[in-house]
């Protein structure tokens, strides 16, 4: 399938139950299931399947696909907006102690979660775009993510993400991308050699300026390790999904910024 196939239909496992040609909308808040220890095991992520909408639900599932294949990523997970995406993409591998290096042109929400950030002892170094003699001057053993935008809102400048991406993975380090200017259509950082990109879906995905939500998408390429990243232990088990069931069973779900279903459809 070309891009606006793939728009419409990507991501389809099977067929809905009863034919629908698109995703209906599950507006249901909770699922119900054959036994009560069938969704035990489900809430505990021992089993597939639904049980609350707050950790999954049927139709975010196929928005979720449908973003993956079009970003050309390993796996997604939306949010109640583009800043719960970045949110969750950082507070997945960081903690108190450890440093950010970011381009400097950012979204001012960007700037303000990092300032938020220092109160849980997160220190966040501001780098000038693609000045890779700035970015090495300021990573050092702490720091644990480089973050930029594919285009700087409002500055409008480029980065360099194939350059990004080398410098990022010289050093041991993931690059997050926040693609929301350009979008999948005229741009795939993961190509690039991005990690994870996040996009504000309520921008350009949306298309209509009508609801608000965020999601994030993994490459699966990331080599986490135990020594660098603690904070994913035990996921690590999980291989190339390490870095998105720990959010799944963690942050994502505990946070509880989910995504506005009723709003967005």
């Amino acid at each position: 399938m070309r891009f606006h196939t793939e728009v419409l239909h990507a991501g389809k496992k099977e067929l809905e139950k009863y034919g629908a040609t698109l995703p209906p909308v599950y507006q249901s808040s909770a699922f119900e299931q054959n036994s009560a220890e069938d969704l035990a095991g489900i809430f505990e992520n021992k089993a597939p399947g639904y049980c609350y909408t707050r950790v999954s639900n049927p139709t975010v599932t196929a928005f979720e696909m449908r973003i993956t294949k079009l970003e050309g990523g390993m796996a997604s997970v939306a949010c109640a907006s583009g800043m719960a995406a970045i949110t969750n993409a950082f507070m997945n591998i960081i903690q108190s102690g450890d440093e950010i290096v970011t381009s400097a042109s950012l979204y001012g929400g960007t700037i303000d979660l990092f300032r938020d950030l220092e109160a849980f002892g997160i220190r966040t170094h501001f780098v000038e775009n693609n000045n890779w003699e700035a970015f090495e001057k300021v990573i050092n053993e702490h720091t644990k993510l480089i973050f930029a935008e594919t285009i700087g809102n409002p500055g409008l400048d480029v980065t360099d993400i194939k350059g990004l991406a080398e410098l990022a993975h010289a050093h041991g380090l993931p690059l997050i991308i926040d693609n929301t200017t350009a979008t999948s259509y005229l741009i795939r950082p993961l190509e690039l050699g991005a990690d994870i990109v996040v996009n504000s879906s309520s921008k350009y995905i949306n298309g209509n300026s009508s609801a608000i939500s965020g999601i994030l998408t993994d490459s699966g390429h990331f080599k986490w390790t135990r020594e660098k990243y603690p904070i994913l232990g035990e996921y690590l088990k999980y291989g190339p999904m390490a870095y998105i069931s720990r959010m799944r069973a963690t942050v994502f779900r505990n946070f509880g910024a989910v995504f506005p279903l009723k709003m967005h459809f």
